[in-house]
Protein backbone atom coordinates (compact mmCIF):
# COMPACT_ATOMS: atom_id res chain seq x y z
CA UNK A 1 0.00 0.00 0.00
CA UNK A 2 1.57 3.88 -0.95
CA UNK A 3 1.47 6.29 1.46
CA UNK A 4 -1.87 9.03 0.60
CA UNK A 5 -0.52 12.75 1.12
CA UNK A 6 -3.42 14.92 1.69
CA UNK A 7 -2.85 18.16 -0.48
CA UNK A 8 -5.53 21.39 -0.35
CA UNK A 9 -5.93 22.83 -3.41
CA UNK A 10 -5.03 26.56 -4.04
CA UNK A 11 -8.18 27.16 -5.44
CA UNK A 12 -11.00 25.86 -3.61
CA UNK A 13 -9.46 25.00 -0.61
CA UNK A 14 -10.79 21.13 -1.02
CA UNK A 15 -8.45 18.57 0.84
CA UNK A 16 -7.01 15.76 -1.94
CA UNK A 17 -5.18 12.52 -1.38
CA UNK A 18 -2.23 12.05 -3.34
CA UNK A 19 -0.44 8.80 -3.71
CA UNK A 20 3.36 10.15 -2.30
CA UNK A 21 5.17 8.50 -5.61
CA UNK A 22 2.65 10.26 -7.91
CA UNK A 23 3.07 13.78 -6.28
CA UNK A 24 5.61 14.88 -9.36
CA UNK A 25 2.49 13.94 -11.82
CA UNK A 26 0.88 17.03 -10.05
CA UNK A 27 -3.05 16.22 -10.59
CA UNK A 28 -6.50 18.01 -10.03
CA UNK A 29 -8.24 18.82 -7.41
CA UNK A 30 -11.19 15.79 -6.95
CA UNK A 31 -13.75 19.04 -6.15
CA UNK A 32 -12.93 22.36 -8.49
CA UNK A 33 -10.96 19.90 -10.98
CA UNK A 34 -8.06 22.65 -11.63
CA UNK A 35 -4.30 21.61 -11.49
CA UNK A 36 -3.17 21.28 -7.59
CA UNK A 37 -0.13 22.50 -8.44
CA UNK A 38 0.80 25.79 -10.06
CA UNK A 39 4.11 26.56 -10.05
CA UNK A 40 3.17 29.85 -8.11
CA UNK A 41 2.80 31.34 -4.55
CA UNK A 42 -0.74 31.02 -3.30
CA UNK A 43 -2.23 34.15 -1.71
CA UNK A 44 -4.12 32.98 1.02
CA UNK A 45 -5.71 34.97 3.93
CA UNK A 46 -6.35 33.95 7.80
CA UNK A 47 -9.39 31.48 7.09
CA UNK A 48 -7.71 29.90 3.79
CA UNK A 49 -4.41 29.72 5.73
CA UNK A 50 -5.69 28.00 8.68
CA UNK A 51 -7.32 25.33 6.56
CA UNK A 52 -4.06 24.60 4.54
CA UNK A 53 -1.85 24.86 7.67
CA UNK A 54 -4.74 22.02 9.63
CA UNK A 55 -5.18 19.61 6.38
CA UNK A 56 -1.60 20.19 4.12
CA UNK A 57 0.73 16.64 4.48
CA UNK A 58 3.42 18.99 2.64
CA UNK A 59 5.20 21.60 4.10
CA UNK A 60 4.28 25.01 3.54
CA UNK A 61 6.75 27.85 3.06
CA UNK A 62 5.08 31.32 3.66
CA UNK A 63 6.21 34.94 3.14
CA UNK A 64 4.54 37.04 5.72
CA UNK A 65 4.79 40.30 3.64
CA UNK A 66 3.69 43.79 2.55
CA UNK A 67 2.77 45.78 -0.76
CA UNK A 68 5.16 49.06 1.04
CA UNK A 69 8.36 47.11 2.22
CA UNK A 70 10.79 47.54 -0.34
CA UNK A 71 12.44 44.40 0.80
CA UNK A 72 9.21 42.21 0.53
CA UNK A 73 9.35 43.62 -3.19
CA UNK A 74 12.91 42.06 -3.25
CA UNK A 75 11.90 38.93 -1.80
CA UNK A 76 8.84 38.33 -3.95
CA UNK A 77 10.84 37.07 -7.21
CA UNK A 78 13.24 34.76 -5.51
CA UNK A 79 9.90 33.12 -3.50
CA UNK A 80 8.24 33.27 -7.13
CA UNK A 81 11.60 31.19 -8.75
CA UNK A 82 11.45 28.68 -5.43
CA UNK A 83 7.84 27.94 -5.70
CA UNK A 84 8.52 27.17 -9.57
CA UNK A 85 11.41 25.17 -8.84
CA UNK A 86 10.10 23.39 -5.86
CA UNK A 87 6.67 23.04 -6.23
CA UNK A 88 4.58 19.70 -5.53
CA UNK A 89 7.11 19.35 -2.52
CA UNK A 90 5.59 22.34 -0.81
CA UNK A 91 3.33 24.67 -0.88
CA UNK A 92 4.47 28.25 -1.08
CA UNK A 93 1.97 30.72 0.74
CA UNK A 94 2.04 34.32 0.90
CA UNK A 95 0.26 36.29 3.22
CA UNK A 96 -0.07 39.78 3.24
CA UNK A 97 0.35 41.36 6.81
CA UNK A 98 -1.62 44.64 6.69
CA UNK A 99 -4.83 42.70 5.02
CA UNK A 100 -4.20 40.06 7.96
CA UNK A 101 -3.05 41.27 10.66
CA UNK A 102 -3.67 38.26 13.47
CA UNK A 103 -1.60 36.23 11.74
CA UNK A 104 1.31 38.72 11.50
CA UNK A 105 0.44 39.02 15.54
CA UNK A 106 -0.05 34.95 16.50
CA UNK A 107 3.10 34.57 15.37
CA UNK A 108 5.14 37.29 16.42
CA UNK A 109 6.04 39.15 13.16
CA UNK A 110 8.41 41.86 13.90
CA UNK A 111 9.90 43.06 10.70
CA UNK A 112 9.06 41.58 6.97
CA UNK A 113 9.32 39.84 5.33
CA UNK A 114 9.39 36.75 7.50
CA UNK A 115 9.45 33.44 5.91
CA UNK A 116 8.35 30.73 7.83
CA UNK A 117 8.27 26.75 7.02
CA UNK A 118 5.39 24.84 8.96
CA UNK A 119 5.04 21.06 9.01
CA UNK A 120 2.23 19.53 10.58
CA UNK A 121 1.08 22.77 11.50
CA UNK A 122 3.83 23.37 13.35
CA UNK A 123 6.88 26.15 12.86
CA UNK A 124 10.19 24.26 11.89
CA UNK A 125 12.13 27.15 10.72
CA UNK A 126 12.10 30.80 10.37
CA UNK A 127 13.62 33.88 9.08
CA UNK A 128 12.98 37.75 9.34
CA UNK A 129 14.76 39.47 5.93
CA UNK A 130 15.37 38.36 2.18
CA UNK A 131 16.88 34.99 2.06
CA UNK A 132 17.94 33.57 -0.91
CA UNK A 133 17.07 30.79 -2.96
CA UNK A 134 19.18 27.75 -1.73
CA UNK A 135 17.82 28.71 1.83
CA UNK A 136 13.92 27.86 0.94
CA UNK A 137 15.46 25.40 -1.27
CA UNK A 138 16.90 23.70 2.13
CA UNK A 139 14.15 23.92 3.94
CA UNK A 140 11.93 22.34 1.41
CA UNK A 141 14.59 19.48 1.01
CA UNK A 142 14.77 18.83 5.02
CA UNK A 143 10.95 18.72 5.54
CA UNK A 144 9.41 17.84 1.99
CA UNK A 145 8.90 14.24 1.48
CA UNK A 146 11.03 12.37 -1.53
CA UNK A 147 9.80 12.51 -5.17
CA UNK A 148 10.16 9.45 -6.78
CA UNK A 149 12.90 9.09 -9.88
Amino acid sequence: MTEALHVVCPHCDGVNRLPAERLAEGGKCGRCKNALFTGEPVALDAARFERHLAKSDLPLIVDFWAAWCGPCRAMAPIFERAAKGLEPRARFIKIDVDANPELAQRYGIQGIPALFAFQGGKITARQSGVAQEAQLRGWVERFAPKLAA
